[in-house]
């Protein structure tokens, strides 16, 4: 009796997000496109015939939630593990009675593992032989993208359903419900929540329902009722939720980051600033950013605009400088700068051609009118003989060969058509003929 009240006090005490998750597939909201009626991973949850899953997707859009639901509607036994404090031995002992559970009452067992992306090799490989005996069904449920952060043999054995953000809809509905419970919510209070508040709570949530939840738990705690009624504004609703949630786990990040860089090479501006507010709002480096339109200025602009070098370092500069936020103007005006540029790969086409042919021609001695000449003796060997000095000829430049004999007559910088490589090109093309 002593453990019930217990355990009736953590509930009561518990977060609102919490105490109102779904208990069934009809309370269940969001991620119709796989739980939906006559959806097959509804039907294998209603038949108790779910095999091996890995649920992914990004925090708040019910992943465990769900898990928790097939707990409650399953013949079988639930087991649930935290991969950051399950170990190997624990793990084995759960799989042992599993087994025995199966040969002597045919009672299967689910193992819920929640963030299993942090299961080492060594933890994956100890539930492989189960797995592959049937002895456990596997459900796993990570934020991080299981074909990037997971051991294949573990994917491969398990039916992946990626879950998406919810919808503002599906925010607001389960909002809704938690302030109609009197059970497991809010239903208790008088509360009288604006439309606008709704929508605000919705909107800032960005698709996670638990912080929806526990921003409309704090403004309705913290807040003193005016005639009996609590009334949530949304200037009551902002002030609980003070910052949109910006989800940017590993996968995310580089998805980000991807677009980015694309945009700059694509010359879109206002994409790049985008993308670029994006990743700063989430959290990212701003160094990192800086590190990629630096790289681009090379890559995507070279010698059609070199200025675009000289912005991209003086912003990068200007951060370690005066630092965030004001460097973010620094850095905007490089980015719309490498954007606005006209663009060549020129130089990076030259550079991987020259590595390429250093790699894989012959090494031959340097030809001798090329050696260095700067130290005594080098005049006997014959060092520099039949250099023709630039400089004492017209135009400062004079006809010679230049080039590894490996790769004579090679060519390697091809001037592009656009912006001063245009000029370039001309003066490349005459010395060239």
């Amino acid at each position: 009796m002593g453990d019930d009240l217990f355990s009736a006090g953590a509930q009561k005490s518990a977060p609102l997000a919490d105490r109102m998750r779904p208990r069934t597939l009809d309370e269940f909201i969001g991620q119709e496109h796989i739980v939906g009626k006559g959806r097959l991973l509804r039907r294998a949850i209603e038949t108790d015939t779910l095999q091996s899953s890995i649920f992914f997707g990004p925090p708040g859009c019910g992943k465990t939630t769900l898990a928790s639901v097939i707990a409650n509607t399953t013949g079988s036994l639930f087991v649930k593990l935290n991969a950051v404090a399950a170990g190997v031995k624990e793990v084995r002992e759960i799989l042992s009675e599993a087994e025995s559970n199966l040969s002597l009452y045919g009672r299967y067992t689910y193992l819920l593992l929640d963030e299993c992306h942090r299961w080492s090799k060594a933890q994956s490989d100890s539930i492989l032989p189960a797995l592959e005996k049937g002895i456990v069904k596997f459900i796993g449920s990570t934020t991080e993208n299981p074909m990037v952060s997971m051991t294949g043999a573990i994917v491969s054995r398990c039916r992946l359903f990626q879950f998406y953000p919810l919808g503002a809809e599906d925010i607001k509905k389960g909002v809704l419900a938690a302030l109609a419970d009197k059970e497991r919510g809010l239903g208790a209070y008088n509360v009288r929540l604006d439309d606008d508040a709704l929508e605000h709570i919705s909107f800032v949530a960005n698709g996670d329902a638990r912080a929806a939840l526990n921003a409309l738990e704090l403004a309705v705690l913290t807040t003193p009722p005016e005639n009996g009624v609590i009334v949530i504004t949304k200037e009551v609703a902002a002030e609980s939720v003070q910052k949109k949630v910006m989800k940017c786990d590993e996968q995310q990040f580089y998805d980000m980051l991807s677009a980015f860089c694309k945009s700059l090479r694509g010359g879109d501006s206002d994409a790049a600033l985008a993308w670029f507010a994006r990743l700063i709002y989430a959290g990212v480096d701003p160094r990192i950013v800086m590190r990629r339109v630096i790289a681009h200025a090379s890559e995507d602009v070279g010698l059609a605009n070199p200025q675009a070098m000289v912005q991209a370092v003086s912003a990068a500069r200007a951060l370690e400088f005066v630092g965030m936020p004001e460097a973010r103007l620094s850095i905007a005006q490089a980015i719309i700068f490498v954007c606005e540029s006209p663009k060549s790969n020129a130089v990076v086409t030259a550079l991987s051609a020259a590595f390429s042919d250093a790699e894989n021609t012959a090494d031959e001695p340097v030809p001798i009118h090329l050696r260095d000449t700067s130290f005594a003796g080098a005049k006997g060997l014959g060092h520099g003989e039949g250099y023709k000095y630039p400089h004492d000829y017209p135009g400062h430049v004079v006809e010679q060969e230049y080039m590894p004999p490996s790769v004579k007559g090679k060519r390697y910088y091809i001037p592009g058509e656009l912006g001063s490589e245009a000029k370039i090109k001309q003066n490349h093309d005459l010395k060239n003929r």
